[in-house]
């Protein structure tokens, strides 16, 4: 199992929620509002006037548990420039040693 967590700017939150939505693969996935700065900050096109002055902009981190044979079908679906979010994030997979519900 691998955890695939994805870093996008608030505003291609609706855009990967459809994305993800349409893949077989994903079960479901977790959103977490956070704030963050990097190189990429003055080309980013999602940036504001106030994001730019105050220095970190608002993005979404999304994490999605996935088997392993599953994981590169959706990376190259989220990667893939047909779709909007292309070129709009940074992403990192970790190994997932044991998952589960609680009951």
């Amino acid at each position: 199992m691998k955890l695939l967590t994805l870093i996008v700017h608030t505003d291609a939150q609706q855009d990967l929620t459809r994305l993800l939505r349409s893949m077989d693969q994903v079960s479901g996935f977790t959103f977490i509002h956070v704030e963050g700065h990097g190189a990429e900050q003055e080309s980013d096109k999602f940036l504001s006037a106030r994001d730019k002055v105050v220095g970190y902009a608002p993005r979404i981190r999304t994490e999605l548990l996935l088997d392993d044979k599953d994981l590169d079908a959706v990376l190259a679906k989220l990667c893939d420039k047909e779709h909007s979010i292309a070129g709009q994030g940074i992403y990192w997979v970790t190994p997932v040693e044991k998952g589960g519900h609680l009951l």
